[in-house]
């Protein structure tokens, strides 16, 4: 007879006690899961990619590359060296504090209300001040310049579209939709590509040509335009320029770029929303590796067809007289801006300019889908818990679904104000912005992160002041206006005559030593609090005490929800509303912490994980991480203790090493 290990297909080996399996059908089995793992990855850095270039970077970056050359390529290029920090240092310590947003972090590692709220507001003023007016701005422009319709009924349409399917849907429908938008995206912006590199006879053709892109028309009557207005820079084919002269100062790329990438890297509600839901480490670090290597592709896909542009239309795209770019784009100021939809229009065949129309429209709907997503988890999980500390799980979806509404309208408000900002500079306003204004918040987050002697003290006042700072500066900015070409700037020096790239990385420094000064003249955190939550204690093994609430910030007086008032009557047309706010009829929402018991939580839990309902996912997970322990709270999003495959481990680290050796050849190429 067999022995009984021979007749079950294993071996048994004596000397190490160990199974080795040789099923044919295992092996199939755990290569097609290791396959799908990385799918999955790959879908995950396809949905942040699309999540982070927009219909501003499509026209942005084209016009300024027809404006001044590629320098703002390595622009993209830096922020794949800060993916690297959110994947690798920061997403690990914010999975380990069980927390769905940032301000929720540092709620955790200070103890302090105040500091969770004013980060709330920061981010959301960043995000309606930048991103929107960004996208909305250049969306709006490229739409008119190519249909030539009514451009309110087209953005209100197009806003509609992405409001229903962001409520009903919510983060897992973003993602999915997202996904397919990034296909979209990078197969519309490579076909033009092809076509425009044909067009002007190859990449050495366009070193050759962008020098001569001068316009026909330089004066009006007894008006001529200085030479430097529409001369194409000399140093246009370089990433590195003069720290002197340059528009893009070499070390201002490296040190202010740099500062704000490090806003995205660490402390970006879109980008970290997007890692925390990973499915495992691998998961996460494949999708960032995709989503570094599409970081390399907006200096080719979008800022050399804008030079192109230059070069095929010079008299629209390269204008200086008023006149002629008033009849041109409707502006006196000039008419970069529209680089990329004259490209569209001037080379691609009309069946292709409608999928370019659709690429457009695309990469509009991804950017504000994740805007709009990421800015409702902010208000619903920390500024709302705090107004209504008893809200049912359905009374926030509810509160969710109706801030994303007011999002849209304020939206489409924003249109007119927008279409009135000089269009040649609005994105270069955008880096000014984020400069003026993300520093002392990525200042915060790295010492939150890197140093544990920083306190609540420090960082809320270092917020603060440098925040302060920065408001002032953006202030005289939008004041004076940006400077006219061949004429002396009207802001006074001692305040813009520092370049909004030096001036953002001073402000980083700035706020450091603020935070640092004050937290070493304060009483420390005792280490009891910052297990997990910092770099030095990440892999700290005992039990994390949460910090006292912070008793100066009360909490609103609220009502008590009465049975009925948010859906609890379950009538037809209620169960219609819980369907369309992503909350399953079946499962039942408590008022309070103190009528619901761990065990009736964690059914709850099962029940929406097993009916996908990603957005309610992100909601009951903070009101769970409320009614826990903290023990339990800390290991629900702990990857470090999923096994990994030693062979795609292999493959992440010779795919990291890869993506830095294109990065180095890249900026040496292009020095």
């Amino acid at each position: 007879m067999e022995p009984a290990e021979i007749r079950h297909g294993f071996t048994w080996n004596h000397s190490t006690l160990g199974l080795s399996i040789h099923s044919t059908v295992d092996t199939l089995v755990m290569t097609f899961y290791l396959l799908l793992v990385l799918c999955i990855g790959l879908w995950m850095g396809l949905s942040i990619y699309s999540s982070t270039v927009g219909s501003g970077h499509f026209m942005g970056l084209a016009g300024i590359g027809a404006a001044s050359g590629i320098a703002v390529g390595a622009f993209e290029w830096n922020t794949v060296f800060m993916l690297f920090m959110l994947g690798w240092i920061f997403v690990p310590i914010y999975s380990k504090a069980g927390v769905v947003t940032l301000p929720e972090y540092l709620k955790k590692r200070f103890g302090s209300v105040r500091i969770q709220l004013f980060f709330s507001f920061v981010f959301l003023i960043v995000y309606i001040l930048s991103r929107i007016s960004m996208e909305i701005g250049f969306g709006a422009m490229f739409l008119k310049m190519v249909w030539d319709i009514d451009i309110y009924q087209t953005m209100l349409t197009v806003l509609t579209i992405t409001g229903v399917y962001t409520i009903t849907g919510g983060l897992a429908t973003v993602a999915y939709v997202e996904t397919l938008q990034a296909g979209i995206m990078v197969l519309g912006s490579a076909l033009l590509m092809g076509y425009a590199f044909y067009e002007v006879g190859g990449y050495q053709e366009l070193v050759n040509k962008y020098s001569k892109a001068i316009p026909s028309t330089i004066q009006q009557g007894n008006w001529t335009a200085k030479p430097e207005c529409y001369t194409p820079r000399e140093d246009a084919f370089h990433v590195f320029r003069s720290c002197v002269s340059g528009d893009v100062p070499w070390p201002g790329l490296v040190l202010g770029a740099t500062t704000v990438s490090l806003f995205y890297g660490c402390a970006d509600q879109v980008s970290v929303q997007r890692f925390l839901a990973g499915k495992s480490r691998l998961h996460m670090e494949g999708g960032c590796l995709l989503c570094g290597y599409l970081k390399l592709l907006p200096m080719f896909l979008m800022v050399m067809p804008g030079m192109i542009s230059r070069v095929l239309f010079p008299d629209q795209v390269a204008c200086v007289v008023p006149s002629e770019c008033e009849k041109f784009c409707g502006r006196g100021t000039g008419c970069s801006a529209l680089a990329y939809p004259v490209l569209v229009l001037g080379v691609m065949p009309s069946g292709l300019q409608g999928f370019m129309l659709s690429t457009v429209c695309a990469s509009l709907m991804s950017s504000l889908t994740s805007i709009f997503n990421s800015s409702s988890a902010l208000f619903t999980l920390n500024i709302y818990t705090w107004i209504r500390p008893t809200a049912t799980e359905k009374e926030l979806m509810i509160a969710g679904r109706f801030f994303v509404i007011i999002l849209l309208a304020v939206t489409i408000v924003w249109i007119p104000i927008i279409e009135m900002a000089p269009s040649e500079t609005l994105f270069e306003y955008m880096q000014i912005l984020k400069s003026c204004l993300t520093p002392s918040v990525t200042a915060v987050f790295l010492l939150a992160v890197f140093c544990k002697r920083v306190n609540e003290q420090g960082a809320f006042w270092g917020l603060i002041l440098g925040s302060t700072i920065g408001v002032f500066r953006l202030l005289a900015e939008f004041f004076y206006g940006p400077p006219t070409c061949g004429e002396d700037r009207q802001c006074p020096i001692f305040i813009c005559g520092l370049h909004y790239l030096y001036f953002g990385f001073c402000l980083l420094l700035v706020s450091i030593l603020i935070i640092l000064a004050i937290s070493l003249a304060t009483e420390p955190i005792a280490d009891d609090h910052l297990h997990g939550l910092c770099w030095s204690l990440r892999n700290s093994q005992q039990r994390r005490v949460a910090l006292d609430k912070d008793m100066r910030w009360k909490t609103f007086p609220s009502f008590t929800s009465q049975p009925g008032m948010f859906g609890e009557a379950h009538t037809c047309i209620w169960k219609f509303w819980d369907l369309f706010c992503g909350l399953d009829s079946e499962l039942k929402c408590k008022t309070g912490p103190e009528n619901t018991s761990e065990e009736e939580l964690e059914e709850t839990w099962k029940q929406m994980v097993s009916s996908n309902t990603s957005s309610a996912l992100e909601i009951l997970a903070r009101r769970m991480a409320a009614r826990k322990s903290e023990e339990h709270r800390d290991r629900m999003k702990d990857w470090s203790d999923e096994p990994e495959s030693p062979f795609w481990k292999r493959v992440v680290q010779a795919n990291v090493i890869l993506l830095f050796l294109l990065l180095i050849i890249a900026h040496v190429y292009f020095a």
